[in-house]
């Protein structure tokens, strides 16, 4: 059955009954005289067009558009699409191969399947996993001299903040830094304790301090103060009960989604989660448990990407998991001997797939576990040397490799960072960055660069020239500039000599000649008060002021004694007085005092010193 066209036509009036009207009047009528004027058109068609040019007419002395109103044509819709997608095939072809030819211009390595085109799956899979890494460049920031155990950079990659055993908290600003990579700010958040751990928040406007002492900080952007978490009481044995920590702190995290929640844990035996609205008391307490249901320590924590899980890592060697969502007395995921017992697990790292867990212990091994089946690690990369409690373990951002640090063994020379496949296991590339331990290690997904945090206080930072995007780059292009001095321009002087007293102006002089004139004035030189020796330019001294005046004053002398003569001279003229009547001391003792003899002066030469002493 064909179909039939759609037409977009005019409406047209029906003239049909209006002429079968005109023609039964017209029968009607009487024959007289005829009819007067123009003879009335009978056609339909005829008076359709009078119309449609007396319309098109009108419109075209109002709009000044021409042939307006004539009948539309009728258009088949199936022939028009039909016709663009052949169109629009073409074009898409013609852009593919175009695309093809420059690819392999610029690489006759690449190998092009059968699809037209490479799609975005197959350009990753032509890019090996070594040139994945940004190890092309480096640069180097000094912390300090000591090892920089903590390590965070904010989400949008503008700022780095480095800690140190050395207490010390090193703030970084990318966009203010110049080629010699100087921190703009560095302080001493928790006095002498070193620092632990460091993580911005989801939305980076502050900063998780967790260190060696049981109050955690939260600082601002630039480095000030927030809040401080409490201190628990430790003579009190629950756990549960004490509003906070009572020893040292292990490491700590912010919670992914949750702005206002972050999470602590501690020698203490337990986790606790805690709000920044109220600091002075956790909101939960966790309490790790070892196979015998005693408490164990733990050393490393972390939340799940979606923030539904918390996991740690305890001293006895097993990596517990709880639901977030629920509260905290029983574990969802528990693994015993998931690393060697009295060992810590310095890190816990979520893939961001959410498919796999990787944790690092100073057992020397990295072990690779996948979450759907956690019982045992699908594998495990052995003789890692560490000797640092914060020794890190993460993933690339495409979840393509896992990599750590590891430390320097006797007789090593070169700190290394090691990068596996984890489909295949194998190891993918070894960057040698320092002659010192490699503790921390950061692969920021936004800039695709590499923090890595050394023992002997540096802190590299690995990019690559082309697919690295600012951080690090911004600095490189910088140069250091010494500030120039500033030389003082004298104004011009405009002469007066008819100005007013108001607005006449001071003859200049030299600076030398102005310096000396500001020296004699008081109030421009600051110069403070002169001591007083006697009453002079308007200050008089404050009677009694001085020690001497004090004792002279209260000696009960009936006489005003003047403050400028010599004291000891004001006294001595009372010494014939005291003498012929004693009034002090004398007259007190007089009864019960004997009589003292004084040696006379008839005895001649010194006095023998054998001679023994009577009593």
């Amino acid at each position: 059955m064909s179909k039939k066209p759609i037409s977009f036509g005019k409406i047209s009036l029906n003239f049909t009954k209006a002429k079968e009207f005109n023609d039964k009047n017209e029968k009607k009528s009487p024959a007289g005289f005829g009819t007067f004027g123009r003879t009335p058109i009978q056609e339909q068609k005829e008076i359709e067009e009078i119309a449609d040019d007396l319309e098109s007419q009108h419109v075209e002395q109002v709009m000044g558009i021409k042939n307006f109103g004539k009948k539309a044509k009728n258009f088949n819709l199936d022939e028009l699409v039909e016709q663009a997608k052949k169109t629009a095939q073409e074009a898409n072809k013609k852009r593919l191969e175009a695309e093809l030819n420059a690819d392999r211009n610029s690489s006759s390595d690449d190998q092009v399947g059968n699809t037209i085109g490479p799609t975005l799956a197959n350009v990753d899979e032509e890019i090996s996993l070594v040139n994945r890494i940004p190890n092309t460049h480096e640069v180097e920031m000094h912390h300090g001299s000591k090892a920089v155990i903590a390590l965070a950079a904010d989400p949008s990659g503008a700022r780095l903040a480095t800690g140190s055993i050395d207490y010390d908290v090193s703030f970084w600003d990318f966009a203010g830094m110049d080629s010699s990579m100087r921190s703009f700010r560095t302080l001493q958040p928790c006095e002498n304790h070193p620092i632990k751990a460091l993580q911005y928040s989801a939305t980076g406007d502050s900063i998780l301090v967790v260190s060696g002492s049981a109050q955690a900080k939260v600082l601002d952007r630039d480095g000030f103060e927030v809040l401080e978490c409490v201190k628990g009481d430790q003579y009190i044995t629950d756990m549960a009960k004490t509003k906070g920590h009572t020893a040292s702190l292990n490491s700590g995290c912010w919670h992914p989604h949750i702005r206002e929640e972050f999470m602590t844990c501690s020698q203490d035996g337990t986790l606790r989660l805690w709000l920044t609205e109220n600091p002075k008391q956790q909101k939960s307490v966790i309490k790790p448990r070892q196979q015998g249901g005693l408490k164990t320590n733990p050393t490393a924590c972390t939340f799940s990407r979606d923030g539904n899980t918390v996991a740690c890592g305890c001293f006895d060697g097993s990596i517990q998991m709880w639901d977030h969502r629920k509260n905290f007395v029983n574990t969802t995921t528990l693994l015993r001997d998931a690393h060697q017992k009295q060992t810590e697990i310095t890190s816990i790292a979520y893939s961001y797939l959410r498919q796999h867990l990787a944790t690092r212990s100073n057992d020397d091994t990295l072990k690779l576990w996948d979450l759907r089946n956690f019982k045992k690690p699908i594998k495990v990369f052995a003789d890692l040397f560490s000797r640092y409690e914060q020794t890190d373990c993460a993933f690339s951002p495409d979840d393509s490799m896992v990599f750590t640090g590891e430390s320097l063994q006797r007789g090593q020379e070169v700190g290394k960072l090691i990068f596996w496949d984890t489909k295949t296991f194998e190891q993918v590339n070894t960057i040698e960055v320092s002659s010192s331990h490699v503790i921390k290690a950061m692969w920021h997904p936004k800039l695709n660069q590499i923090f890595v945090g050394c023992g002997n206080g540096v802190v590299k930072c690995y990019y690559d020239k082309k697919r690295s995007l600012r951080g690090a780059k911004l600095c490189i292009i910088k140069t250091h500039r010494k500030k120039d001095t500033i030389e003082v321009v004298s104004t011009q002087q405009i002469i007066t000599p008819h100005a007013l007293p108001l607005f006449r102006q001071e003859k200049l002089r030299t600076s030398k000649k102005k310096m000396e004139k500001e020296r004699l004035d008081p109030v421009k030189s600051h110069r403070p008060d002169l001591p007083i020796t006697s009453g002079q330019g308007g200050r008089v001294a404050a009677s009694g002021s001085t020690l001497s005046s004090f004792v002279i004053r209260n000696l009960g002398l009936s006489k005003r004694v003047n403050d400028e003569q010599d004291p000891r001279e004001a006294i001595l003229k009372y010494a014939k007085d005291a003498e012929e009547n004693p009034f002090w001391v004398a007259p007190a003792y007089k009864k019960t005092q004997p009589k003292p003899i004084f040696q006379g002066s008839d005895e001649e030469g010194p006095s023998d010193p054998k001679k023994s002493k009577t009593s």
